[in-house]
């Protein structure tokens, strides 16, 4: 039983439109600024890297952290939203990140910035499911799939335009701030949001959620970490004995936080996630399509600034200038996805896939045709790769968001906002640390060589995830 609390509904019994979007509108202000600063770093990692004097490990780390301790405890966010209130974990959330965006901004050291934006990631764990939760919640019919076709859009926008917004704000130093402005900015639209939030959010719960399963929440941190940890830190110090170890341990501790779910759940417990939801076919692949696709996106976009700005010496507004071909690319797309998905289901996703597939196939020809001219090819020749990746992305985003959430009630919304959005930060952090294994080892040999073999491996994921949408219902449902 869900139990919500709405004061926006006129006298007259009926919301008005207003009322009935500021929810929305209010929630994905955090949805927003949690995936802008996910990508928004990628383009000012070169000056961060020359200001703070930071190493491939430490640019990985600051990545893939952010989206390790998101990952992490997303679905502790999820269940404690269910118990607690989804619009106060939302608040907590949105506080813990604006507050440690400041803290990223003022970093002297490498070693502040991880430690701060791992403790971003945290923050993002508490808002990112509750997002979803409220919009699952607040929303039905006709209105929920708007409301998802939005919440695709503002994600991809948020993706993509990052390296932008990203340019524009390190070339501009604002009271020469340099890098530090990409982490002001979201201290403002954090704070608006934790204002206008009890005015305009619904609160809701779930009803005898019982207590946290903090097993569960062990066994699945200590499961990721076991993985990606390695990937981080192993290949920079020669991949020592217990980075194997690290390795072998992940998949048997994910294994465990399964068996752990099912035990719960015929106890009669309440687990971290309901494993009810993986019985649902269209669940289970449309969750694996999310992970192989997050993997290539965040990685993407990483190791595209690094070529553009360390291999062919653009500027951090020159970088940003071509990830706009990307985002020109993504918002043609993005729009029409969401009709063209109710209309024919899961082939949007397969073309879009395989679109995004053959936009690293020609990004891949144009890099490596730049290094037979001397490295010096004319950048227009990354343009139909780049508007290609973004239009394959457009299709995509909103259509596996809406496999996964169209199979949530108001009982499980929780478990399956939180698998969700673990799935997508899983991706991300598995992706930026796997492609930095090829990039960085294969960087001595010049920046085309490595990221021409890092986007053959973004296009092999890509084409599994368009193999892995026949075992998703034909029609969204």
């Amino acid at each position: 039983m869900t139990v919500t609390s709405q004061s926006a509904v006129e006298s007259t019994g009926t919301v008005s439109k207003v009322a009935k979007w500021a929810p929305l509108a209010v929630i994905l202000c955090g949805t927003f600024v949690s995936v802008l600063d996910f990508f928004i770093v990628n383009v000012a990692i070169p000056a961060i890297q020359h200001n703070l004097r930071a190493g491939p490990a430490a640019v990985e780390w600051v990545i893939a952290g952010y989206g390790l301790t998101s990952a992490s405890f997303l679905v502790c966010g999820g269940r404690l939203g269910d118990h607690y209130g989804r619009r106060r974990l939302f608040m907590i959330g949105v506080a813990v990140f604006t507050i440690t965006s400041a803290l990223c901004a003022v970093a002297p050291n490498p070693q502040t910035l991880i430690a701060a934006r791992l403790a971003q990631g945290i923050g993002v764990a508490f808002l990112a499911p509750n997002v979803l939760s409220i919009l699952g919640t607040t929303y039905t019919g006709p209105d929920r799939v708007r409301a998802i076709s939005v919440y695709g859009m503002v994600m991809g926008a948020a993706a993509a335009g990052g390296q932008i917004i990203g340019g524009l704000l390190i070339s501009a130093n604002v009271l020469d701030l340099g890098w530090r402005a990409i982490f002001w900015v979201n201290v403002p639209v954090g704070v608006a949001a934790i204002v206008a939030a009890p005015r305009l959010v619904p609160e809701s719960r779930t009803a005898g959620t019982g207590r946290l399963d903090v097993t569960g929440a062990v066994t699945l941190t200590a499961g990721l970490t076991a993985i990606v940890l390695p990937l981080l830190d192993g290949r920079q110090e020669g991949w020592p004995a217990w980075s194997w170890a690290s390795l072998a341990a992940g998949p048997v501790l994910l294994a465990a936080f399964t068996v752990h779910l099912y035990r719960t759940t015929n106890r009669g417990g309440q687990p971290l996630l309901d494993p009810a939801i993986f019985a649902i076919r269209a669940f289970r692949s449309g969750l694996t399509c999310q992970v192989l696709f997050w993997c290539q996106q965040a990685a993407g976009y990483l190791l595209l600034a690094l070529y553009l700005q360390e291999g062919r010496g653009l500027t951090p507004i020159e970088s940003g200038g071509m990830f706009s071909i990307l985002a020109a690319g993504y918002l043609v797309t993005s729009f029409p996805a969401p009709k063209l998905t109710v209309r024919f289901g899961r082939p949007v996703v397969a073309i879009g896939a395989l679109l995004g597939a053959l936009g690293d196939i020609l990004l891949i020809a144009a890099v490596w045709h730049s290094g037979a001219a001397g490295g010096a090819g004319p950048l227009v020749f990354l343009a139909p790769g780049l508007l290609l990746l973004g239009a394959g992305q457009g299709l995509c985003i909103t259509p596996l968001t809406t496999t996964v959430l169209s199979h949530s009630s108001q009982r499980t919304a929780g478990s399956v906002s939180g698998a969700l959005a673990t799935a997508q930060q899983v991706g991300n952090a598995i992706g930026v640390a796997i492609s930095g294994v090829v990039f960085y080892g294969l960087l001595d040999r010049g920046y085309g060589i490595a990221y021409g073999w890092s986007v053959a491996e973004m296009a092999a994921l890509l084409l599994g995830v368009a193999a892995l949408t026949f075992l998703i219902p034909k029609k969204a449902g």
